[in-house]
């Protein structure tokens, strides 16, 4: 559903809009009927638009509240208030509490999973072929159609392909399908619950439920508060951000609509991946093959985290470089070391990634584009009304390339040829975490030996983020044009090195 604007999206927009008008009238205290509000400001009435009550629509509305400040969701045992536990969310140094990702259980759909229907196509023909091929004898005929039985389907799909009309489908729930690594199991009741163990928070799930049951935490209120305090707060731009504010948001546009949300100014992520490139190029010249025997890229979190759990003794093949988050962070902070760094990018994981105690004083807020989105909504910002600003240049087009799928790996191998062109290297990329983790097992069988893998835990690469707006085709095309207005190519700029010298004095590699 990326791309496509659904009744969900528009009620996630508006919750973001609504807690951060909360946000911004804030001054000692929450009101508490302020924000008993929100609900009937986004469901008004009595009439149900969505689903079968506007009760319950409120009800599901209240709880994603809760989660866009922050808070958990409450327990389904007992009363809590709305505002149970706001006062902590009102300060700005509040971090997550896990899990990050959550299911509001009475807004899940309890949908079908890999599970074999027969639908009105069929035609009741006389061969019945899916009759035929079934080996467990589970699909009878009763008046001139076919009916599977379910206790005895094992989901082979032998009908389904042997269906002469398409009659016969696969139902899997969209979360499931969505899911990479088999995170999301079903609880007693039936409805969609995750394996905290095995997931990732790459936000997949959450993009993909048709339902709107499954949302992620914010800091919109913490970052709001942050921005109304005396402390300067920097917005750190990922180069996904491309195209995601539509048409009228244009390159030379972003700097007055983040300063018009309060920010003191922005910064682009891009000079970090240069910065992530070349640290990631000299590691990959160093170590490979003389110390590990392929090295996989760091910028994505989720696909970091799942390369160095499921497979941990290839945890060393997974570069340690410091992320291109964490390295604008850094640049940020060293040039103001007294200011805020507020993350702005398409990315669930990386609200885990800044949880870390070692990234924590690098990277305070994390906000997705779609939080952001909610943010202007609230602040009225016109972005055709803005003035313009050429100065958002500076890095380069490799850099900016992150953003897409294959575009680090491309960074890194342009750095290494025109800087070690002695130096072989060989490339394989990876899009979604399914199929990274099949990356990762023909990397332990030895097919990729020497090699630079790139892993990316959205299909498509960080333009298909779970904080996304836009549709992937359209944001890829936008980065491309980014790129092609960038004053360097390659990520090779001579003061980079100086500059990534002095931020990894800190700490010369990322956490684990």
């Amino acid at each position: 559903m990326r791309g496509i604007y659904t009744n969900v999206n528009d009620i996630r927009k508006r919750v973001f809009s609504e807690v951060a008008k909360l946000s911004y009238e804030y001054e000692d205290h929450v009101d508490p009927e302020q924000m008993q509000q929100i609900p009937f400001n986004v469901i008004p009435g009595i009439v149900s638009a969505y689903r079968d009550s506007a009760f319950l629509e409120r009800a599901i509305v209240t709880e994603r509240i809760r989660l866009a400040m922050g808070l958990p969701l409450r327990s389904y045992e007992q009363y809590n208030s709305l505002t149970e536990g706001v006062d902590k969310a009102a300060r700005p140094e509040t971090y997550y509490e896990p899990p990050l990702i959550n299911i509001i259980k009475f807004a899940c759909h309890k949908c079908p999973n890999n599970e074999m229907r027969v639908t009105d196509a069929c035609q009741g023909c006389l061969a019945h072929p899916c009759k035929e091929v079934c080996p467990k004898d589970a699909i009878r005929i009763y008046d001139g159609k076919s009916h599977i039985d379910l206790d005895k389907c094992i989901r082979c799909g032998k009908c389904k392909d042997a269906c002469p009309y398409s009659a016969i489908v696969k139902l899997d729930r969209p979360c499931v399908k969505a899911c990479g690594i088999g995170a999301i199991r079903s609880d007693e009741n039936g409805c969609a619950d995750i394996d905290q163990s095995k997931c990732v928070s790459c936000g997949q799930c959450l993009a993909n439920c048709p339902f709107g049951a499954i949302a992620d935490k914010a800091q919109i209120f913490q970052t709001i508060q942050a921005i109304k305090s005396d402390v300067p707060v920097y917005a750190a731009i990922a180069p996904a951000v491309a195209g995601q504010f539509g048409p009228d948001m244009t390159p030379q546009r972003l700097r007055s609509a983040f300063k018009a949300l309060g920010f003191t100014d922005i910064a682009e992520v891009a000079i970090g991946a240069d910065l992530c490139t070349i640290s990631e190029a000299e590691d990959f010249v160093r170590e490979v093959p003389n110390e590990i025997p392929f090295m996989g890229t760091s910028c994505c979190p989720a696909w970091s985290v799942m390369a160095k759990r499921d497979f941990p003794e290839y945890a060393k093949c997974i570069s340690m470089a410091l992320t291109p988050m964490v390295l604008t962070g850094r640049l940020l902070k060293k040039e103001h070391p007294d200011c805020k760094v507020a993350f702005i990018g398409p990315c669930s994981a990386k609200k885990l990634e800044a949880m870390r105690h070692s990234i924590r004083t690098d990277i305070d807020f994390v906000l997705t584009f779609e939080e952001v989105l909610g943010m202007f909504d609230a602040k009225n910002v016109k972005f055709s009304e803005l003035e313009e600003d050429h100065s958002m240049h500076g890095a380069s087009a490799d850099g900016r390339g992150f953003a897409v799928g294959g575009g680090v790996a491309h960074a890194v191998a342009e750095y290494i040829k025109e800087h070690h062109p002695e130096v072989e290297v060989k490339t394989e990329r990876a899009d979604g975490l399914a199929n990274c983790k099949k990356m990762m097992l023909l990397a332990k069988a030895g097919k990729y030996n020497g090699y630079l893998l790139e892993g990316m835990a959205c299909p498509g690469g960080c333009v298909a983020g779970a904080g996304t707006v836009q549709p992937i085709a359209k944001t890829t095309k936008a980065v491309e044009n980014a790129m092609k207005n960038s004053s360097n190519v390659h990520s090779s700029t001579s003061i980079y090195k100086d500059i990534l010298a002095s931020l990894e004095e800190k700490d010369t590699k990322a956490p684990e």
